[in-house]
């Protein structure tokens, strides 16, 4: 298994966004972009895929018990944030409706336009 296969996992469960990790890995002074972390996340045969390092890969876990327990000052209780993301996630996005359902429902909608048959007399 790969540090990439490894990122990838903890991003899945943790249910992490990309701007996320980025926030997350700037608690260990470790500054990446987007598209340097997009990189990562991208199939091997992909031309722009790039091998997750060590020190990326390290960062990101002392940033994540950071992030999950705090500071020796301000601790946390890793649960609780857990939760409090869960609750975000579930309330966040509203569930998608997918275009051809979005159509239909609007054909349903539309009565269609009954006109008068004038008679020429």
């Amino acid at each position: 298994m790969t540090n990439n296969d490894i990122f990838k996992k903890l991003r899945v469960a943790l249910m992490l966004r990309d701007d996320e990790i980025v926030e997350i890995l700037k608690l260990a002074d470790f500054k990446i972009s987007k598209s340097e972390l997009g990189a990562f996340f991208r199939k091997e045969e992909h031309p722009n895929y790039m091998e997750c390092g060590d020190q990326v890969l390290r960062n990101f876990l002392n940033a994540l018990v950071i992030h999950l327990r705090g500071t020796k000052e301000n601790p946390k209780n890793p649960g609780e944030v857990l939760s409090q993301k869960k609750a975000i996630h579930q309330t966040d996005k509203p569930k998608p409706v997918y275009k051809a359902i979005q159509r239909k429902k609007l054909n349903q909608d539309i009565e269609p336009i009954k006109y008068k048959n004038k008679k020429k007399s």
